[in-house]
């Protein structure tokens, strides 16, 4: 039997840290083995979304490290991801075991979700899957530090 020591996970005060960590540790491994299945150049896409440099995205994503992915920034790694709908359901399944009392959605649920409004662009078929995918991350990507701007300059 391994001893509290042997543990990779350490323990302050009683085993609720632990288990937390265990439970981050848990979601970053789904989060971890999905974007291994992506394209090559998801994290630097991931990294470029978010405003952030590919290290960032190393920690939020690995296991390793107990830095949690911060609830903002879990819809923007979906779909630049394209996860499906097992995956998503699995991840934020994983997501709130781990962190209580928050859904994983940066509105934090339907319970507290700010008025907001759905605009919709069309944009051409490219007949090229991988670059029909790369410019609606982009778009994605630019619409959502768009937002970011926005709500920080109406702090």
């Amino acid at each position: 039997m391994a001893s509290q020591s042997d543990s990779p996970v350490s323990s302050v005060g009683n085993g609720r840290v632990q288990a937390r960590e265990e439970l981050v540790a848990t979601y970053k491994r789904l989060l971890q083995s999905y974007i291994d299945r992506r394209p090559s150049g998801t994290r630097q896409k991931i990294a470029a979304a978010l405003g952030t440099n590919k290290s960032f995205v190393s920690q939020i994503t690995s296991p390793a490290y107990a830095v949690p992915v911060p609830e903002s920034h879990i819809d923007t790694i979906m779909a630049i991801c394209h996860f499906s709908a097992e995956e998503r359901e699995a991840f934020l399944s994983a997501y709130a075991d781990a962190h209580p009392g928050r859904s994983g959605r940066p509105d934090g649920g339907a319970a507290k979700a700010e008025p907001s409004r759905r605009l919709q662009i069309s944009v051409p078929v490219f007949g090229d899957a991988a670059l029909q995918h790369e410019v609606e991350d982009m778009i994605r990507a630019f619409a959502d530090r768009v937002i970011r701007l926005a709500r920080r300059s109406s702090d």
